[in-house]
Formats: structure tokens, sequence, C-alpha cells
């Protein structure tokens, strides 16, 4: 799978279009301990499957603290956040709809690599 860091995060693609997938992205996300992750909005619907570790999302300003094996849900246009305020690492299975967009606070845009 190809690795990519940002953030102090590191995602590793295992679906996207560059692998033969027309319609869904999936990827690993690695959250460090101790770690705030920045608001964003999406543009697409994103699931959460915790594989390890105690993440945090926030979504629409309410937080969830997450246990391997949840499953959690962001809908289109929701504000999300991930972070780790556990003393180990985490790691989260990441699906959604190829294409997907953030727009973080200030309005800038970013369009993950692992989600074309």
């Amino acid at each position: 799978m190809p690795r990519r860091s940002a953030q102090g995060r590191t995602a590793s693609a295992a679906a996207r279009t560059g692998t033969g997938s027309t319609e869904l992205c999936a990827w690993r996300g690695e959250v460090p301990a101790g770690t705030t992750g920045p608001a964003h909005t999406i543009s697409r619907e994103e699931v959460f499957l915790v594989l390890y570790g105690t993440p945090r999302l926030t979504l629409d300003g309410e937080a969830y603290d997450l246990s391997p094996g949840d499953v959690a849900t962001a809908p289109a246009g929701s504000s999300l956040a991930l972070g780790n305020p556990g003393r180990e690492p985490a790691a989260v299975w990441v699906t959604t709809g190829v294409g997907l967009e953030a727009v973080l606070a200030g309005g800038s845009r970013f369009s993950p690599p692992w989600a074309r």
C-alpha cells in the first residue's frame, strides 16, 4: 500500500482509482498518541473502523471516544476532527467515495491523493 504522511499522521492507500476502484477509496490511517486533528468539513460520507487504540472523533462539535471494533459514520457536509488523546497510537480504516475533498477552517481545500 502506498504510504503518505501529513501532520504527523500516515495514510496507507488500499483502494483508489489508481488501483482499479471506480467508486470507493479506502485507507488505513495511523494517529499518533496525544494528538488532535484539524477540524474540516467533508464533501463525501466517511466511515471509520477502529483497528486499535482509542481515537476520538469529533463530529459537528460532539466528541466520541472510540475503541477497537467501533464503527462511526460522518455524513457528507459534516465537520469532523480525528485525534488521539490516549497514550498509545491508534489506527482506523477509512472508506469514502472517490473525489473526497476537505475544507479546513479558513477555507483552504484539501483533496487527499489517497481519495482520488
